[in-house]
């Protein structure tokens, strides 16, 4: 299947209703989809996402001083909670945050006295009586405006954006530094966390993911390159490097080969919704942790231990580098994450169940079911099994989302988006 680069989606996210869904991809393009009304007549329709708007967020720039390209490419989008009829959302690439305003107009004015309808102006001369402009009804247009550019304040990548609960404030992190902005204020922000050593050479770890805690606003958390999460607290002191908590897991000696500091990096962390527990994702686990218990996660769930034995082609063809994301559902009770071939699993929490299931073009007529897929590790395979052997490495599944509220999934494989729904009798 021929794609173009530009169009592999690299981000997704829901608004805080579900309503809308938003992805970002490596073109620099937000694409927005909005969920169909329920119609009397036709009452199934009621859960399909439909596009809504599409808008260039990002462009290609050149950083003249360093000689270096900046990609387009979104990296991360988050929505703000919505206080009147328009939404806002923030979209971020490597460099540079902007706030984006999407609104809907459906009037437009008509009978302006200077200008004729076509936006000409009239001649003055010819103007003999005064009219009052009124608003006559036109078509649905949905617009999107920048409203903000949050620029030159990360010398490294941003990873992250994270909206903070008291909704006047967010945080961007990059591999070294977390800066905090005001929404009202573009040309400075506050930098609450620097890891940067004074000499690079003694440089041994990164920031890989930041989040604010869903209620307290003092209450943050950042993962390293280390498998290690740091709990900070801003009300402790201005520049948060002396972290209030410190999460880690002692490594088991006899796991430990070449490939264990690549594989333990952590490449996402998640507070829950209740903001009791958060979840990290490295290359082989979720884990979920207590915020009460640091030394160790409550729970591990092996997402695909199969390629434990195929580290070494995965670190040739860069695969160990892939960063997975994970993500709660609207209660906190099952988790899920992406892997390769396309397959993407699931976690309960209660039941300790899990399922893997696969996002692709074969399985995803509108209405079918999806089957879970097992994969075999040497040995006989049983006719629904996929060998670990032939399992396709280039698709992978590193972005996914779950509605705030109901069993509806969005899950990113390449250029293609996926929304399952759990299915109601």
């Amino acid at each position: 299947v021929f794609f173009f680069a530009a169009d592999i989606i690299s981000t997704v996210e829901f608004n805080h209703t579900g309503e809308l869904l938003a992805t970002g991809d490596k073109g620099g393009r937000v694409v927005i989809f909005q969920r169909e009304q329920e119609s009397k007549n036709q009452p199934h329709r009621r859960g399909e996402y439909n596009v809504y708007s599409t808008f260039q967020s990002h462009e290609p720039e050149f950083d003249y001083l360093k000689s270096l390209e900046i990609e387009e490419k979104i990296n991360k989008i988050r929505w703000l909670p919505q206080q009147n009829a328009a939404y806002f959302l923030l979209s971020t690439n490597d460099k540079t945050v902007k706030l984006w305003k999407v609104s809907e107009r459906d009037k437009r004015p008509e009978g302006y006295n200077l200008k004729d309808e076509d936006g000409r102006l009239r001649d003055p001369s010819m103007i003999t009586t005064l009219r009052v402009p009124v608003l006559r009804p036109m078509d649905l247009m949905v617009e999107a405006t920048p409203r903000r550019v949050f620029a030159n304040a990360h010398t490294y990548h941003i990873n992250s954006i994270s909206v903070n609960s008291d909704y006047e404030t967010y945080m961007s992190a990059d591999d070294l530094r977390i800066n905090l902005w005001n929404f009202e204020i573009t040309n400075q922000s506050f930098n609450i966390v620097d890891i940067k050593p004074a000499n690079m050479e003694e440089l041994t770890e990164v920031i890989t993911a930041a989040e604010f805690h869903p209620h307290h606003c003092n209450t943050f958390v950042y993962s390293s390159s280390k498998g290690t999460i740091r709990l900070c607290d801003m009300r402790t002191s201005a520049l948060c490097d002396r972290h209030a908590k410190f999460f880690e897991e002692p490594e088991d000696p006899s796991n430990r080969s070449f490939f264990s500091e690549i594989i333990s990096s952590i490449s996402d962390v998640k507070f829950s919704h209740s903001g009791r527990y958060i979840m990290t994702r490295d290359y082989l686990t979720v884990k979920v942790w207590d915020l009460n218990m640091e030394n160790r996660p409550i729970e591990t769930y092996q997402v695909h231990d199969y390629l434990r034995s195929k580290l070494c082609s995965l670190y040739e063809n860069d695969c160990i580098f892939d960063k997975f994301e994970c993500v709660w559902n609207g209660s906190d009770s099952v988790i899920m994450t992406g892997s390769y071939n396309n397959f993407f699993r699931m976690f309960d929490r209660n039941t300790k169940r899990d399922v893997t299931l696969e996002a692709s073009r074969e399985n995803s007529k509108p209405r079918a079911i999806l089957k879970p897929r097992k994969v075999c590790v040497g040995g006989k395979r049983r006719k629904d099994e996929i060998s670990v052997d032939s399992l396709d490495f280039s698709k992978k599944i590193l972005h996914t989302a779950w509605h705030p509220s109901e069993n509806i999934i969005a899950v990113a494989a390449t250029n293609n988006l996926y929304i399952f729904q759990d299915k109601v009798n």
